[in-house]
């Protein structure tokens, strides 16, 4: 897997587990959480991350939340940081890195 692709299956909980457990990753992390994980992948809108703790759930940090003067974390950074949303269409966490809040206050 290249470091701009979407998580792949070596990285990556299984889609179907993902789809699976959509009900109890929604219920595990609430809007407002606060969340750690690993970077799996960084294709050119984000980085995807597996998050700790939650097997089957898989994070997002767009880089629409991300100050322009940063650059994305790498693939296997351990990264922390805030549920903002979930994309239910997609079965994504929406993550706001706290690096990216820290430095923008």
């Amino acid at each position: 897997m290249s470091e701009n692709s979407e998580p792949g299956p070596s990285r990556a909980p299984d889609p179907e587990a993902i789809i699976r457990s959509w009900a109890a990753t929604v219920a595990a992390l609430p809007i407002g959480s606060r969340v750690s994980g690993q970077v799996v992948a960084r294709p050119p809108f984000g980085v995807f991350l597996v998050i700790d703790g939650v097997p089957n759930a898989v994070g997002l940090a767009e880089i629409t939340a991300m100050p322009h003067h940063m650059e994305l974390p790498a693939v296997g950074a351990s990264v922390a940081g805030e549920v903002i949303w979930h994309t239910e269409h997609n079965h994504q966490v929406k993550i706001r890195l706290d690096e990216w809040t820290a430095r923008t206050r």
